[in-house]
């Protein structure tokens, strides 16, 4: 996966709930919020000067049904996801969505621990669609949300509660990339590997180095600094 933030545009006429999406989604350490609409119109014109990897979107936007341009965004983008933010809980214009790609259909008024999972999970599906050219059904079904919801609720249940800035999900992902690694690489080698920054890799490490999962080198440069390796431990579970 390519370790640029996820780039985000919010559409909401809502200049209260923006700022709610925003800062919430500001949290989460790959996504950036780089701009919003409050309406169809300045969403289409602001799609003219960059494209975003997500859309938050409302439906009742002011000047057009949120729905119409989800359509009209698939028309001209084809890249870009939409996540739907929206009142609008009837079952044609969830069907639309549905039919229209939208990755998620969030129904206000908004739980930000359902915003916040719902990114984290977009996130893992794009390290799931970016972890390799090939990928077997059981990725599949998770990528097309195949008794997806059950299926990851479990995957995670024998998880216990974490530290500060350490998710389940991507400390699963991270787990299972560190497993396939001969030898012993630095946390920006293995950062890049799984996806994401120095930093965060660093910080999911040491946790696993302080879970007695992996284990640390200490090696020195032509210049003497010396730089930590880590490694799994072959008495990994």
């Amino acid at each position: 996966m390519p370790k640029e933030p996820i780039s985000v545009m919010i559409v909401e006429d809502d200049e209260v709930a923006a700022k709610i999406y925003k800062q919430f989604t500001h949290k989460l350490d790959q996504f950036s919020v780089i701009a919003t609409a409050s309406s169809g119109e300045q969403a289409l014109e602001l799609l003219q000067i960059f494209t975003p990897k997500l859309i938050l979107l409302d439906v009742f936007l002011p000047d057009i049904n949120g729905i119409d341009l989800l359509w009209e965004i698939r028309k001209k983008h084809r890249t870009i996801d939409v996540i739907l933010i929206t009142a609008a809980n009837d079952t044609e214009t969830i069907s639309e969505a549905i039919r229209g790609g939208a990755f998620g259909y969030l129904i206000k008024p908004i739980i930000i621990d359902k915003l916040l999972s719902t990114l984290k999970q977009y996130e893992l599906t794009r390290i799931q669609l970016y972890s390799g050219k090939v990928i077997d059904q059981d990725k599949v079904d998770f990528l097309f949300h195949t008794n997806n919801t059950q299926n990851v609720r479990e995957e995670f249940d024998d998880i216990p509660n974490l530290p500060k800035g350490i998710d389940k999900h991507t400390l699963k992902i991270v787990r299972n990339k560190v497993q396939e690694i001969k030898g012993s690489l630095n946390a920006d080698e293995l950062g890049q590997i799984v996806g994401i920054s120095y930093s965060t890799m660093r910080r999911y490490l040491e946790y696993l180095v302080s879970c007695d999962e992996m284990e640390v080198e200490i090696s020195y440069g032509a210049i003497g600094r010396p730089e930590r390796k880590y490694k799994p431990k072959n008495s990994q579970k």
